[in-house]
């Protein structure tokens, strides 16, 4: 596994030399923030919150959104300069920092704070233990990724061992799950909503737990930045991080069909009551954060977490990697 992060890690600095190369540094005007998304999920609620609901705007900022389609590709935007904030798993930004680069990406402000993916079975069962994973197959997204070391922990902790009790295919990318699971690949696998209600509502899998419920909290996504973007721009960063912590204010003290109705714009072709249905889900486990401030002892269990998996050797320096100037300042005001 450590193999397959550094060659990851290779084919991400060789694309930032190519990108320096054609690109140079970032062309965003005073009022727009080029913001990267890991993947377009109702599970980042409070992000679609500050876009749909108006506060970025009234922060005078533009937000000019993209989907990465995975952390790595993410990353590689984000250290290149075509991204000024990346949103994605505080993986990615360990991996970095473990590398040695002096530009670091570093995070200020956390989203959520549980694994947002749900277990989907065959068929359904009222009466599921993680215990019936043994000697099954699930599929669980990506080697390195913190949805696949979520997910081993979860089961870890019902006592059973991936390759020894029970298999995690690593194989399938994560938006090819679904097909792959509808096509008899795997005994269960792992989706988020609004995904996982779609699968369940058209009969394809099932919902029988949630893995974040099940592994606990941990900081699972997060916004982040290089240190030089927000050295150059700490108007832009004050502002995203107010605009973002009035949302998840929102999000917070409001029903999920309120919710539902705000972001709505960013889910077109959804309808509002499958986005209700689904933020209430990530309501009743507490995936959301209430404040962007990360907590240490989480930070660390994610790191234990990974160390385990053996994806790396060592643990990263919370106080390098988080910085809770801004999002202090603004909550203490």
């Amino acid at each position: 596994m450590k193999k397959t992060i550094s060659i990851v890690l290779c084919i991400a600095l060789i694309a930032v030399a190519c990108a320096g190369i054609l690109c140079g540094c970032s062309t965003n005007d005073e009022n727009t923030i080029k913001l990267i998304e890991v993947t377009h999920s109702v599970f980042y609620a409070p992000l679609y919150v500050a876009i749909d609901g108006g506060y970025f705007e009234e922060e005078g900022i533009k937000i000019d959104l993209s989907n990465g389609g995975g952390a790595d590709k993410c990353m590689t935007s984000l250290i290149s300069g075509q991204s000024d904030i990346g949103l994605m798993g505080p993986e990615a930004a360990i991996y970095i920092y473990n590398e040695g680069r002096s530009d670091y990406p570093v995070i200020f402000a956390q989203l959520t704070k549980k694994d947002g993916s749900f277990l989907m079975a065959k068929a359904p069962d009222d009466n599921f233990s993680w215990a019936s994973i043994a000697g099954k197959e699930v599929i669980g997204g990506r080697v390195g990724g913190v949805p696949a070391m979520a997910l081993e922990y979860a089961i870890k902790k019902a006592g059973l061992t991936d390759g020894v009790d029970y298999t995690i295919n690593y194989d399938v990318q994560y938006d090819l799950i679904g097909a792959a699971f509808e096509g008899g690949t795997g005994d269960f696998c792992t989706m988020f909503e609004p995904a996982a209600s779609a699968m369940q509502s058209a009969g394809i899998g099932y919902k029988v737990a949630s893995v974040g419920e099940q592994a606990g909290n941990m900081p699972y996504t997060a916004f982040m930045a290089t240190q030089s973007y927000m050295s150059k721009n700490p108007e832009k960063m004050e502002k995203f991080t107010r605009a973002l912590i009035k949302a998840m204010e929102f999000v917070n003290t409001h029903s999920a069909s309120e919710i539902a109705e705000v972001l709505a714009p960013s889910f077109v072709g959804t309808d509002v009551a499958t986005l209700a249905n689904a933020i209430q889900a990530y309501k009743d486990i507490d995936a959301y954060c209430s404040t962007p401030i990360m907590d240490e002892a989480d930070f660390d269990l994610l790191q234990s977490i990974i160390v385990d998996a053996g994806v790396m050797t060592k643990k990263a320096d919370f106080s390098k990697l988080f910085d809770a100037t801004l999002a202090n300042s603004i909550l203490n005001n």
